[in-house]
């Protein structure tokens, strides 16, 4: 099998996380990352809350000193006690070994533990700080994420690849040899933490690179030697357009090969930026997808020389507003209401078509057409539109349609 071919993705085990649980085919979970200083309490929890609040089921917080240890058990009472109890995942370098032993209640008052086998040191002493930071998870019955990345992976391992690349016949590219360094860290790791003690359920794994193809090999390669969950990410994805095109192209070729068990936008965000895209972006790729639902989706046509009216795109805009105002009552009204689909077509051409395939269409007239616009529900045309009040008009059908669904549920 080459690195271009999809990977037949063997069931992994189940991992609890805080109540949600993680592989096993079930619902691929989104996380993400607050980039606050963990001792600053009051700002963490905030910014918890944000991510929470906008769909983030799990978020990782830095713990990387011993006034962040410290605050950790603060920041978890304040979260059950104001909500929301989302899972809280530490995030530890270098130290945290030494965090996790001298700081039980930061120990206890997280769900997950993140462990980067590149940064705990050399050689024996390596060994004795992943050996401390495992038995206080197995101890504890914490699950474990061994998260490997390119940017600190083992140099001694690689440095070990390297010179039995140079002696092959034919030598594999850097980027090969790269990838063949992670995923033997990722797979070493893992067979200590089970010798160790810790559970298969309570493993699961990481091998981040910023380089797309590279970060596509080294999970299919991961997928096929192991059973853990794996949670998919880029090291680091950048900025603006070029942060999402890399994490969608990135996470959706891994997902369609059936790869991947929980998910993270590694988004920069701007100066002051909004913290959340990250969150709502993973939620776009998986809805994208038909792998979760999360709000009614919307489809309106780019417009083209038939549609030199801006009254599609006018009415696209106000019933994408309506339906993200409306979300938040109608989940707790209408179940399954997330599903819904709705098409704001803007000529004959495609209009009716992609009409009949939402829930809810409305293929408004193009340049000549007749000013009517057929209305369809469920595949069939139920009503015209026409006149002034054509947006007020659709959104109250598109308001009966839900009513009508999903009212009895």
């Amino acid at each position: 099998m080459t690195d271009s071919e999809p990977a037949a993705r063997r069931p992994t085990h189940v991992v609890p996380v805080g109540g949600i649980p993680i592989g096993g085919g079930g619902p691929i979970v989104v996380q993400s990352m607050t980039d606050t200083d963990t001792a600053d309490v009051e700002a963490t929890v905030a910014q918890v809350k944000l991510l929470a609040d906008a769909g983030s089921e799990l978020v990782r917080i830095t713990v990387n000193n011993a006034d962040a240890a410290r605050a950790v058990p603060e920041i978890r009472a304040r979260l059950e006690a104001d909500g929301p109890a989302v899972p809280l995942i530490g995030d530890f370098h270098f130290i945290g070994h030494r965090l996790l032993r001298d700081h039980a209640g930061c120990a206890d008052a997280l769900a997950k533990f993140r462990i980067n086998p590149g940064n705990v040191g050399r050689g024996e002493r390596r060994d004795r700080n992943f050996e401390a930071f495992i038995e206080v998870a197995r101890d504890l019955d914490k699950p474990v994420r061994i998260g490997v990345n390119a940017g600190s992976l083992d140099p001694e391992l690689l440095a070990h690849k390297m010179d039995e690349n140079a002696r092959r016949a034919d030598p594999l590219s850097a980027e090969d040899v790269e990838n063949e360094a992670l995923i033997e860290s990722a797979v070493r790791s893992c067979d200590a933490a089970l010798k160790l003690g810790l559970p298969e359920t309570r493993i699961v794994v990481s091998c981040k690179v910023s380089r797309l193809g590279q970060m596509v090999a080294a999970y299919r390669e991961l997928s096929r030697r192991l059973q853990f969950p794996l949670h998919l990410g880029l090291t680091e994805a950048g900025m603006g357009m070029k942060g999402i095109v890399a994490t969608t192209a990135a996470l959706s070729v891994l997902l369609c090969d059936g790869i991947g068990d929980t998910i993270r936008a590694s988004l920069t965000p701007e100066v002051s930026g909004d913290r959340t895209r990250e969150v709502r972006l993973c939620q776009e790729i998986l809805q994208s997808l038909g792998l979760r639902s999360y709000r009614p989706a919307v489809t309106a046509c780019p417009g083209c020389g038939r549609t030199t009216s801006t009254t599609f795109r006018e009415l696209a805009q106000d019933i994408q507003e309506h339906l993200e105002h409306k979300l938040p009552e109608w989940k707790g009204r209408y179940p399954g209401v997330e599903a819904l689909t709705v098409a704001v077509m803007g000529c004959v051409v495609n209009g009716p078509g992609e009409s009949r395939a939402a829930d809810v269409g409305i293929s408004l007239p193009g340049t000549g057409e007749q000013p009517r616009a057929p209305v369809y529900i469920d595949g069939e045309r139920k009503l015209l539109l026409e006149g002034d009040g054509i947006a007020d008009d659709f959104i109250r059908v598109v308001e009966e349609y839900v009513e009508r669904r999903w009212g009895g549920a």
